[in-house]
């Protein structure tokens, strides 16, 4: 057999990265976008220090994560957004593979209802958002591609969202990522974040500590409820 192709990308060799078990976990565990520290995903992933070291310095050279020093401190995080939607992806196809008379517990439920993919907002909630920011003709299909409109420029400054600043930073402006838990897609990208953080700053929702659920109060349910019934064009 002949040499790999240089050229090539090595799926198998990242593939096998993420398969083993105590690496998956750690990545699954930063998923919501949280930076932790080595001795954080060590627990996580029920390893010894020693180990966890050798497995975060693989992750680094795949360029699955980043690390971040703050003093004397070292936080692990994701790379970037495409590694967020690889492991929700994985997610997806790795859910055909639970049996369907599994019977989900309450915490499932709530993450099945609302909650953080890497900066943004998945779940029936996050689903339900985009479709209805599809319905108001904010947002719009170019082939394959998520573009915001005119109307949806217009409406989300209104919103409190500062779309020139968003259009000026380096990652893309709108994405749809195909949520694992409800098969649709919701909305990734620097909107998606911009507007999640909008839901935090306002105090409309919360993150559940220790948890990727997100968490609407009374009132921010229903402003969130106005945003996405509204089928106004």
């Amino acid at each position: 057999m002949g040499a790999r192709d240089p050229w090539q990308p090595d799926i198998a060799r990242l593939a096998a990265l993420i398969a083993d078990p105590a690496r998956a976990r750690m990545l699954v565990a930063l998923l919501g976008g949280q930076a932790l520290t080595a001795g954080e995903l060590a627990r996580i992933a029920d390893i010894t220090p020693q180990t966890c070291s050798s497995h975060l310095a693989r992750l680094r050279e795949s360029g699955l994560l980043k690390m971040v020093a703050q003093g004397r401190h070292r936080y692990y995080a994701l790379a970037d957004a495409r590694v967020a939607a690889l492991l929700e992806h994985l997610h997806d196809l790795a859910g055909d593979q639970v049996p369907t008379d599994l019977q989900l517990g309450p915490k499932d439920a709530q993450l099945r209802r609302a909650r953080v993919c890497f900066d943004h907002l998945a779940g029936e909630s996050g689903v339900r958002m985009f479709d209805a920011l599809m319905r108001r003709r904010w947002l719009r299909r170019i082939g394959d591609a998520i573009e915001l409109t005119p109307a949806g420029e217009s409406g989300l400054s209104g919103f409190g969202i500062d779309v020139d600043a968003l259009r000026a930073q380096r990652r893309p402006l709108c994405r749809s990522c195909l949520d694992w838990s409800m098969r649709k897609p919701h909305l990734a990208g620097g909107l998606g974040a911009a507007l999640l953080d909008h839901f935090f700053d306002a105090g409309w929702a919360k993150r559940q500590r220790g948890s990727r659920i997100v968490v609407f109060n009374a009132e921010g349910q229903r402003r969130f409820d106005a945003l996405c019934d509204s089928t106004r064009a």
